[in-house]
């Protein structure tokens, strides 16, 4: 059996102590920040939940939609040459993110004091107002809740217990011209049938909507102005890109790139891509930080 004294115990506990402490710059000078590892390997994983139009599978197999190809066009200039999708239900995306199975989720999500909790949200890209899908050619001329006011043989419907049929009552749409459904699909069906003259929706749901192909003979109203709350400003919720709280770099490097494209018109393009307009483009004055601290 091996023996060895108190003293060259202490030694060997000594040196093996120092060696670790000389190595501990080396070790940490190789570990990489998650932006310098996507930029050596140019590849980035991005979560998404298959939903039109904000990242879904295309006829191709490929992901597509408004937030892939706002992803493509943010980092490509960085030398990301590769963009993995990760198709997930929507609440395992914030689950895989922290988990480290992804880089971003992208994926529609409105910025919101809970989910920053979680997460740190890159600046906002669209403002998502209230919409309204009408019959073809907009034969009332609905361009605003105040329009179904003005006419009490109108009707508006939607699901029951939205933030948009909310919206329409804060505008001041009395309850005999409001139908609630019970879900999207039947809300849907009343106005394609004639039930009602207006549905109404978040943008977001409004041009996933009408890229179904079972749904005709409806169009967007446009324009359309919705609620404006009693200090001035839209009712809107606004979408960003989540990243990890301990990835500050790779979200500043993301912002400086959504603010080149909102300069450019790069971001307007990608959305009228997917059906947003550019009245939807967020405004720089709406910082993610005042929406997390629930200040908007």
């Amino acid at each position: 059996m091996l023996k060895i004294s108190l003293g060259t115990f202490r030694s060997l506990f000594m040196g093996g102590v120092a060696l670790v402490a000389m190595g501990a710059p080396r070790l940490n000078a190789q570990a990489k920040t998650t932006l310098e590892r996507i930029i050596s390997s140019g590849k980035i994983t991005i979560g998404i939940h298959n939903r039109a139009p904000w990242g879904f599978r295309g006829a191709d197999g490929q992901a597509t939609g408004f937030h892939p190809d706002l992803i493509r066009a943010a980092f490509a200039p960085l030398g990301v040459k590769e963009v993995e999708f990760v198709i997930a239900d929507l609440g395992a995306l914030i689950p895989g993110l922290l988990a480290d199975r992804t880089e971003a989720v992208a994926s529609g999500f409105s910025i919101t004091p809970a989910r920053c909790e979680q997460v740190a949200f890159g600046e906002p890209e669209l403002a998502i107002g209230d919409a309204v899908i009408v019959q073809a050619g907009n034969p009332h001329g609905i361009h605003s809740y105040a329009d179904i006011v003005k006419n009490p043989k109108l009707s508006i419907g939607g699901s029951r217990g939205s933030a948009n049929l909310a919206n329409a009552r804060a505008a001041g749409i009395p309850a005999s011209q409001i139908q609630q459904f019970q879900n999207t699909e039947s809300s849907v069906s009343a106005i394609m049938a004639g039930r009602v003259q207006a549905v109404a929706f978040s943008s977001g749901s409004v041009v996933s909507l009408l890229q179904d192909p079972r749904v005709t003979g409806l169009e967007r109203a446009m324009p359309f102005q919705g609620y404006i709350k009693p200090d001035g400003k839209p009712a809107a919720n606004y979408s960003g890109i989540a990243f990890r709280k301990g990835d500050a770099e790779l979200k500043a490097a993301y912002d400086k790139r959504l603010a080149e494209l909102k300069a450019d018109g790069g971001l307007v393009a990608i959305a009228k891509r997917y059906g947003f307009t550019a009245d939807e483009i967020a405004p720089d004055s709406v910082k993610a930080a005042e929406l997390c601290a629930d200040k908007m």
